[in-house]
């Protein structure tokens, strides 16, 4: 199923992200979680990353090839375009393809660390250098998402700059975007509204992560140049140490979150599970029947 389909329906979309494990015993137990979530909410599609410079992709490509022909589940294989060349791209989606995934999440993917030795390539330096290669190449045999983010790119130079390449990549081909972790709504939904005014067109789904762990959230949102509301804030440090106070808190706020967006009438939902099941879980079930 073409994901990019997906989203023409009237009822919204959910998805789940996954990473790939490094180990086979990992991957074993990646694939019993993704089970144990599709036996109890049924997702639309699922999706995989993909390391820093590709450097995952062997296990991406296992992973996302048995969820769908496994599992019975519809999936999408993230694309990096950092350090690759147009023959490591090409041989990678026609890998997937003959494995019968055609849904790529197009991504510029993580420069490698300081320090690292190993050279890049500078055929596609950005997103939309891939995006605009893999329409070229694969036409509309491919299915291609990008990313957005509702609190601008940390390397844009202003909310203007970030706009512009949003829309951009939905010219060059892009069928669907999949924001980056937010934890304010209005401020997903002020971008959105500016996309459309900008004439960004494709849908635009929100990311979602449950907060589990507040070090970790702290880390990934000075990562990505996301922020956390302050008043939210206060609540995880009061309950920094008790790690059961913490899933309770960050659940309560991903529902919260989820049915604000909903009522607002957005095309879906992406989770990101940091490839555990019983937050999405518990947050799905409490609102389905927004759906």
């Amino acid at each position: 199923m073409r994901i990019d389909r997906l989203y023409d329906r009237s009822s919204p979309v959910f998805s789940f992200e996954f990473f790939p494990p490094k180990t086979d015993e990992g991957a074993e137990k990646l694939m019993r979680t993704v089970a144990d979530l599709r036996t109890a909410v049924e997702p639309d599609f699922v999706s995989v990353t993909y390391g820093a410079g590709g450097s995952t992709r062997d296990r991406t490509h296992e992973v996302v090839t048995r969820i769908q022909n496994e599992l019975g589940t519809t999936a999408m294989a993230h694309q990096t375009c950092i350090a690759a060349t147009g023959e490591d791209i090409v041989a990678n989606v026609e890998k997937l393809a003959e494995a019968g995934v055609t849904n790529v999440l197009a991504l510029r993917g993580d420069r490698p660390k300081e320090g690292d030795s190993e050279p890049l390539a500078d055929e596609f330096p950005n997103a939309t250098d891939l995006i605009g290669f893999l329409r070229e190449r694969f036409g509309e045999e491919l299915s291609i998402g990008a990313a957005c983010y509702p609190e601008v790119h940390p390397e844009a130079t202003d909310a203007a700059d970030d706009l512009h390449w949003t829309k951009v990549k939905q010219d060059l081909g892009a069928g669907f975007l999949v924001s980056q972790l937010f934890f304010d709504t209005r401020q997903f939904l002020e971008f959105t509204a500016v996309a459309k005014a900008a004439g960004v067109t494709i849908p635009i789904v929100p990311g979602i992560m449950p907060i589990t762990n507040v070090a970790q959230i702290e880390r990934f949102t000075k990562m990505c140049g996301a922020t956390i509301p302050e008043h939210l804030h206060e609540r995880l440090r009061d309950v920094q140490d008790d790690p059961g106070a913490v899933m309770a808190t960050g659940v309560e706020h991903a529902i919260t979150q989820c049915r604000e967006l909903l009522e607002a009438g957005v095309p879906g939902l992406h989770f990101y599970t940091l490839n555990k099941s019983h937050a999405t879980r518990s947050i799905l079930a409490a609102i389905r029947q927004l759906a």
